[in-house]
């Protein structure tokens, strides 16, 4: 042993190495629940990371869109309350008013990363005796490949829109009997034909989507929806997605107009994501709370069985506290040597994870990667742990009489 070292240190590393099945069984139990925790932590981010990753792939962190239209009671000003009301009116396509104005102010505020202008609405994609339902949207294509990145989900040709382009969903084109290059009438509710060529066909991940999503170029779009220089929506992200809730609320606070963000669009599925969360947490405290029983009841016989020695050190000039820091460094230790390995063993299971977790073409159902960061989390928890773990062992040994301990 090195003389160098502290006393402590030197005495909890010997007893550590006589009583060895002890330690090694509570590091092994260590090592278990942090290989558990590290596994868990991994494939949840790795879970949530691909699911935010499908979502804010194919829409904006927010969309800005005109307020719609409300009923409004009809009231007789003699007569208290509301005799009647009319129906709720059907919501015209309509622009949002001043929409470049709108557009700049947006820009202004800090966070927002881009700002894309577009014209939806529905229309009909004919050819021969076959139509078929669509949804068109109109874009520039610069600041909408921003946000919906859709030269990588190209399948066949390229993003490129021309005056008389046309980009459609991979389902939309076999339902269609079409392919690259080949012409389409688009149809809209105004009665406005228009032929357009296929110059990209792409695949959003999503069979509805693909079935009835057509992009054409803005002013395109404007034409055959009626809507000649508008805007009807107004697509947003943001540097930060977390807080496009709170940002839609000051843009509609600010602009007046209606701001949907990805938050309250997939409410359900947010709640989800933070109630998976909440169970992982709750399973990494139990997980916790078992390893630290563990070392502490491993710490409690070790003080039973050592009670001589330590009625010795304490005879021989120890004082309590320096018996106090023996039993933490050794809860500390083992807790450590649990990380160490229990790390390795958590990237052992991502490895196999990785390699077995597959779709049945071959290619992984997600990726799944370990930060850094993870580890060293895990090393301090555990650490940490170990020395909560032992505290009420070692308060137990620093207050043993010596003499008492040493006649057993």
């Amino acid at each position: 042993m090195n003389p160098l070292l502290p006393f402590e240190w030197i005495a909890a590393v010997r007893f550590l190495k006589e009583g060895r099945a002890q330690t090694l069984l509570t590091v092994v139990g260590a090592s278990v629940g942090v290989a558990v925790v590290v596994f868990m932590s991994a494939l949840l981010l790795a879970v949530q990371a691909n699911i935010f990753t499908r979502i804010l792939s194919t829409q904006p962190h927010i969309a800005i869109s005109p307020p719609k239209d409300e009923a409004r009671p009809l009231r007789d000003p003699r007569i208290a309350g509301e005799i009647a009301t009319i129906q709720a009116p059907a919501q015209k396509l309509r622009s949002i008013d001043q929409w470049q104005k709108i557009r700049a102010l947006l820009q202004s505020i800090p966070d927002v990363t881009v700002v894309s202008p577009s014209v939806s609405g529905a229309a009909f994609a004919v050819r021969g005796d076959a139509s078929k339902a669509i949804t068109l949207s109109g874009i520039e294509s610069e600041p909408f490949y921003k946000i919906v990145n859709l030269p990588e989900k190209i399948i066949s040709g390229s993003a490129r829109l021309a005056a008389n382009d046309m980009l459609v969903g991979s389902q939309l084109a076999i339902n269609l009997g079409v392919g690259l290059g080949e012409k389409i009438h688009i149809r809209s509710a105004t009665g406005i034909d228009e032929i357009y060529t296929i110059s990209g066909i792409f695949d959003l991940g999503n069979r509805g989507a693909n079935e009835r999503s057509v992009f054409v170029p803005l002013r395109a779009a404007q034409n055959l929806l009626g809507l000649q220089g508008g805007a009807n929506a107004l697509d947003i992200n943001v540097a930060d997605p977390m807080t496009a809730e709170s940002m839609a609320l000051r843009m509609a606070a600010e602009t007046g107009l209606q701001a949907d963000s990805w938050i309250k669009t997939f409410d359900q599925l947010f709640t989800s994501l933070r109630t998976q969360t909440a169970a992982n947490r709750a399973i990494q405290f139990f997980v916790g709370l078992a390893v630290a029983l563990g070392i502490a009841s491993v710490l409690v016989v070790s003080v039973v069985q050592r009670s001589k020695e330590i009625g010795i050190l304490r005879a021989m000039g120890a004082s309590r506290g320096q018996i106090l820091r023996i039993f933490l460094l050794q809860g500390a230790i083992v807790g450590l040597l649990g990380s160490i390995v229990g790390s390795a063993l958590g990237a052992g299971f991502v490895q196999l994870w990785r390699i077995f977790a597959r779709n049945p073409d071959g290619t992984p159902f997600f990726v799944i990667t370990l930060a850094p960061g993870l580890f060293l989390i895990a090393g301090l928890v555990a650490t940490l742990t170990g020395l909560l773990a032992a505290l009420m062992p070692a308060i137990s040994a620093s207050r043993l009489n010596p003499v008492e301990a040493i006649r057993g």
